[in-house]
């Protein structure tokens, strides 16, 4: 049976249990695959941190052939120079698609979720610079799946609206969440519905990808919500 392995940053690592109901899509990842999932992202993580912290390598070590890698970073990575969406960003993605492909998994890459930011006109503005663009031509060339998050995540906002798109965030009020006694407006970080239905969206993604053999084009179709 596949074993799913994600690798990416707090929009994708597990909940912690103090910052409940604060989660990452990962968290809500193996109840909508109904498989193994093993969850190594982190809050804070860039491509460099992933692989200087030896989370990278740990991930390798259980790599099994069939198993499928997720690879998903930007929001931190962007404020790093040295990760610059050209440069050291799309170099340490290469590298960890080839080395998860090395010991026979499938990798697929992730643009990021896009930030919930809405103009006046009801629109959601693009927060993540060239680091979307830069992960879906690294997909192209090297001919590997591609989960378009941030499009998707960016029509799933809008079609939800300034208001109901609120609720997929960690917006908490004064002691709703433990962790916030005096209450959280966050629009970067999902709470647990919003997290399900961005794993929602990944594993019917990801179901896509095995149906056509690891060999698909990018996904990130709204209509596969």
């Amino acid at each position: 049976m596949t074993t799913y392995l994600l690798a990416g940053d707090s929009t994708v690592a597990p909940m912690k249990p103090a910052e409940s109901p604060m989660a990452g899509w990962g968290e809500a990842l193996s109840e909508q695959l109904g498989a193994v999932v093993r969850n190594l992202a982190f809050g804070g993580a860039t491509t460099a941190t992933f692989e200087s912290t030896g989370c990278w390598q740990r991930l390798l070590s259980e790599v099994r052939p069939g198993d499928t890698v997720v690879i998903q970073f930007g929001h931190n990575d962007q404020k790093d120079p040295l990760l610059d969406a050209r440069g050291g960003y799309t170099r340490r993605l290469r590298g960890f698609a080839l080395e998860a492909r090395e010991r026979g998994a499938v990798a697929v890459l992730c643009t990021p979720c896009e930030r919930r930011r809405f103009d006046d006109d009801g629109h959601v503005t693009p927060t993540h610079g060239a680091h979307p663009n830069a992960v879906r031509d690294l997909a192209d060339d090297l001919r590997a799946p591609l989960i378009d998050l941030t499009a998707f995540t960016t029509w799933l906002y809008e079609d939800l609206g300034p208001v109901a798109s609120a609720g997929l965030f960690s917006h908490f009020a004064p002691d709703e969440a433990p962790a916030w006694p005096e209450g959280l407006v966050d629009d970067t970080h999902f709470r647990l519905e919003g997290a399900r239905r961005i794993a929602a969206f990944v594993a019917r993604s990801l179901r896509a990808i095995e149906r056509r053999d690891g060999d698909a084009p990018a996904l990130g179709s709204p209509h596969l919500a």
